[in-house]
């Protein structure tokens, strides 16, 4: 393997030895293939070279933080309005009143129900 390892006559050897190997028909195709798929090569060897080299020139990296997930909160009870407020509180005090009565052992329906106090 001295200087002269692409002399003439090696490569007029390389060429035979593909004409018998693949015949005359198919090197045209095998070399338009050949062809594309190094065209292709370079296409990709230039994007990933542009992909390792920022547009601006100027390298800037950003560092990903993980986020644990939040805790998952107390759902809050809604608060009623004021007017359905005042509502709970009438009917809560009937009960008691209906309550204290029948412990009274007031058997009678008529002293038994409550008085209105709600205000129209």
């Amino acid at each position: 393997m001295g200087p002269d390892l692409f002399a003439p006559w090696h490569i007029i050897i390389l060429l035979v030895v593909i004409l018998v190997l693949f015949g005359a028909k198919r090197l045209p195709g095998a070399a338009q293939s050949l062809g594309q798929s190094m065209h292709i090569f370079k296409r990709s060897m230039k994007g990933l070279h542009d992909d390792d080299q920022p547009a601006d020139g100027d390298a800037t990296y950003t560092q990903a933080t993980v986020v644990p997930p939040a805790p998952p909160q107390q759902l809050a009870t809604p608060r009623p309005d004021p007017a359905a407020q005042a509502q709970i509180d009438d009917l809560q005090r009937q009960v008691e009143d209906l309550q204290r009565l029948s412990a009274a052992g007031n058997g009678s329906t008529s002293a038994a129900e409550p008085r209105n106090t709600q205000s129209s």
